[in-house]
């Protein structure tokens, strides 16, 4: 009888912890599926803000240009020629931003391209990278998740005020096991407590364990926030 006391109690504590853990993940997993939605929804207003009017405007002109028989002068020449390469220029980093050409080769190079416009056009952020020049052969799948968990932790950790920050970005391999380590310190205990205790920060947890079955760890020291990502 007690057996079966104790068999029915462990099966009803499994349970519970089982449908804990499927909604954790859930939400987790709709968390970062509304993430990618809202990124896509931005390209899309940018093509059709940017790029259509500016394909729209090239086209244009190249009709104009072919129904008049007219001489083109040096400043109007130029003035094509810096559209056209601006529309080059915005294809390229659309291109990068949907799926970063350096990703299928290269996780590090791709995360230093990644950081590459935070560190220039936020000064006040102190970026120390310690990468390995060479990288296994890693699934694109992989690196693509590893890549997004990366933008999305500084986007929601990094405050839009200019204070100073220092971030400290680790990658090394240990035989099969891959290790990023991202250090951030905050300068008061307020602004850390702010952006390193929201709840989204779980869903980019739970969301980069289950999708690369590896783990997530963080841990905090005074002003220093640390997040640990093994695959």
């Amino acid at each position: 009888m007690c057996t079966q006391i104790i068999l029915l109690i462990v099966y009803t504590l499994t349970l519970v912890w089982f449908l804990f853990f499927y909604h954790r993940i859930q939400q987790a997993l709709q968390w970062w599926s509304y993430r990618q939605s809202i990124k896509l929804f931005v390209e899309a207003e940018k093509i059709r803000d940017d790029l259509l009017q500016d394909s729209f405007s090239i086209r244009r002109n190249l009709d104009i240009l072919s129904t008049d028989n007219i001489n083109l002068s040096i400043n109007k020449t130029q003035d094509f020629l810096q559209k056209i390469d601006y529309f080059h220029q915005s294809l390229v980093s659309l291109s990068d931003r949907l799926f970063p050409f350096h990703l299928q080769y290269s996780l590090p190079l791709a995360i230093g391209c990644l950081l590459e416009p935070w560190h220039t056009s936020n000064p006040h952020l102190y970026f120390h990278i310690d990468m390995p020049v060479e990288w296994r052969n890693e699934t694109a799948k992989h690196s693509l998740i590893v890549l997004i968990t990366v933008e999305e932790l500084l986007t929601m950790t990094l405050p839009e005020l200019i204070m100073p920050i220092s971030i400290h970005i680790y990658l090394k391999q240990e035989k099969n096991l891959s290790n990023l380590k991202i250090e951030i310190t905050y300068p008061d205990l307020s602004t850390l407590i702010t952006y390193s205790t929201l709840p989204e920060l779980q869903y980019l947890c739970d969301s980069f364990c289950f999708l690369t079955s590896g783990k997530c760890f963080r841990r905090t020291k005074n002003l220093r926030v640390a997040w640990d990502f093994r695959w």
